[in-house]
């Protein structure tokens, strides 16, 4: 018994850390995958994402060999990118590659994984890390897709990446020289020497990073 309520308890954590509602929950079971399927599109088409995801969960659990499953997590995984949930959006376009990622889609796949990566990014002090990630994430893409219908749009995004970190150091440079640490001021202007974005080039400094090219 003591056991059983510790597992119970650890489940209850769980889903208040996930700040799942008694609305969002899955209580049914044992049902055909068409049932499940049909519930994530219908809670999508409700705006409700927690609830498809649970659905989605108990599609898994019941039938994760069925055909249904794929275009599930697709449909989730653009979900989520619409409700600007990009972290789970990745969880997604993740789980789709692992079990149907193929040289016919892994094009496509990483480039949603980008630009959920990028489409993330909301603050460029908080966000360094992403930022990194994202400018690695999109020279990659480049590289192995040069003939890519979506590099354009790589390419505009490398541009807003390099022009962010480049009003970061320019930003973090200004606060070290008004108080008087000049050192750490130039450590930070040297950074933006190699940058292929200038000062000049850049006429609002942004805060956040919005990508409405990719809407």
């Amino acid at each position: 018994m003591k056991f059983q309520n510790f597992i119970l308890s650890i489940f209850i954590s769980i889903l208040l850390l996930n700040g799942c509602s008694h609305d969002s929950e899955v209580d049914e079971f044992n049902k055909p995958a068409i049932y499940w399927y049909e519930q994530i599109a219908k809670s999508i088409d409700a705006h409700n994402i927690d609830k498809a995801d649970n659905y989605y969960i108990s599609l898994k659990s019941e039938h994760i060999q069925s055909p249904l499953m794929k275009t599930a997590i697709m449909m989730l995984a653009n979900a989520h990118i619409n409700k600007e949930e990009y972290k789970l959006a990745n969880f997604y376009f993740e789980e789709y590659e692992k079990r149907y990622g193929d040289s016919s889609n892994k094009e496509y796949i990483d480039f949603m994984k980008l630009k959920a990566s990028f489409l993330g990014i909301h603050d460029v002090f908080k966000d360094q890390q992403l930022i990194l990630d994202s400018i690695d994430k999109a020279l990659v893409y480049a590289q192995n897709y040069p003939n890519s219908q979506y590099i354009p749009i790589v390419d505009s995004i490398l541009i807003r990446l390099y022009m962010s970190q480049y009003m970061l150091n320019e930003n973090i440079a200004s606060l070290y020289e008004r108080v008087g640490k000049e050192k750490a001021s130039k450590m930070y202007r040297d950074k933006n020497k190699d940058s292929i974005i200038k000062n000049s080039d850049i006429k609002t400094p942004p805060k956040t990073i919005i990508g409405k090219i990719l809407d």
